[in-house]
């Protein structure tokens, strides 16, 4: 597996780039919103990848980030999804805001996302509501739905599940702080915050 590619950017195709890597160009399709559209040819760029081998094709989807890939993949199980349609909700929000938005069951929001309509929307939240939550919740080694030995911690757990999901510290900070109910779990705080957040 190709895990990432670090290259200079040879040139642009409508939905791809093409990064020279020691002499081989390798093509990768990338969301609409990619900072690496806006690189300059020649520029050093670099994605988090993901291959998909199929019988008659081999393809590099990337991302700018690992929370993208993640996501990407766990799209990708969902029934009637492939990788266009995962590209598409990608490209047409901050990875951040589709977790939010398939936390909180906000399939309207994904229908922005060009190929997804409702049923599809509707799916993808049923499928990966509950392993996001579990994914964004608690830190690790902090059991879903429990709570820390103390509010301070609970929150600490909720500001690091926050920053895995591309928040800057400073961001949520003032959200898991500002929340003035104590002794909630982890998953509880983090739901409160994103809710300001959004």
């Amino acid at each position: 597996m190709i895990g990432y590619v670090h290259g200079k950017l040879a040139y642009k195709l409508e939905n791809a780039v093409v990064v020279d890597t020691g002499g081989v160009g390798y093509e990768i399709f990338a969301p609409s919103s990619s900072p690496v559209f806006l690189a300059r040819e020649g520029e050093e760029v670099r994605l988090f990848t993901v291959m998909i081998v199929k019988e008659d094709e081999m393809s590099l989807y990337g991302f700018e980030d690992r929370e993208s890939v993640h996501l990407f993949r766990k799209l990708l199980t969902v029934s009637g999804i492939g990788a266009k349609a995962a590209l598409s909700v990608l490209s047409a929000m901050p990875t951040s805001e589709a977790i939010r938005a398939i936390i909180f069951g906000d399939a309207t929001m994904l229908t922005r996302a060009n190929g997804v309509g409702k049923k599809s929307a509707e799916r993808i939240v049923l499928e990966l509501s509950d392993k996001l939550q579990k994914t964004a919740g608690p830190a690790p080694g902090t059991p879903e739905g429990t709570q820390a030995t103390s509010a301070g911690d609970a929150k600490a757990f909720a500001i690091e599940a926050l920053l895995s999901l591309g928040y800057t510290r400073s961001e949520a900070g003032v959200a898991v702080m500002g929340i003035e109910e104590e002794g909630l779990t982890v998953e509880e705080y983090l739901k409160r915050a994103l809710r300001s957040m959004g």
